[in-house]
């Protein structure tokens, strides 16, 4: 992965959390926000190496705990958790399936509900739990599910425009006779 397309991923993962903090609209719709960094983990643990994907959870991570109520790094675990799992079985995933983005968004969210809600009863502050944090977990894995393939889409898209074609035609053809020697 190239040094642009890792800093428009950390781009992407900025605006992420901007889009979530300044615009609510899935709370309001679903009673739910949908997270849309682990979709970009998602991405980037398929696409990149481990450096891109590191470098999304930490910038995303503490992004996404300076904007809201969690202490500081509660983020960086979940996030780090479901991109290394990604990252160590992507030779077995099929990247260009929309159904395989959409599984694995599902389950990059569930993890990062599930772990980040565990790694907030470990610190002692008291989250709200009831019937309505099964909904919220499940309105987020749902909404990754739909949005990990409209990233690969999205990178996609940007990664065709703003990037140089491979040169597929070499000069020389199999056709073409040599002629060795006089005459």
């Amino acid at each position: 992965m190239s040094i642009p397309h890792t800093l428009l991923l950390l781009l992407a993962a900025f605006g992420a959390v901007f889009v979530q903090a300044a615009f609510p609209l899935g709370r309001m719709l679903f009673g739910a926000q949908i997270d849309l960094l682990p979709s970009l983990v998602v991405y980037a643990a398929l696409s990149g190496g481990v450096s891109a994907m590191c470098l999304v959870s930490i910038w995303g991570g503490l992004l996404f705990d300076s904007l809201s109520a969690n202490p500081l790094g509660t983020s960086l675990p979940p996030l780090l958790l479901a991109g290394t799992v990604i990252l160590l079985n992507r030779e077995l995933i099929l990247r260009d399936q929309t159904f395989a983005q959409a599984v694995l968004g599902v389950c990059s969210n569930a993890v990062f509900g599930v772990f980040s809600l565990l790694i907030l009863l470990h610190l002692g502050t008291r989250p709200t739990l009831g019937w309505g944090t099964v909904w919220e977990l499940l309105v987020t894995a749902l909404g990754g599910g739909v949005l990990s393939p409209l990233t690969f889409q999205l990178f996609g898209w940007l990664e065709r425009h703003l990037t140089h074609g491979v040169v597929v035609q070499t000069s020389f053809r199999n056709d073409r006779e040599i002629r060795r020697g006089r005459g």
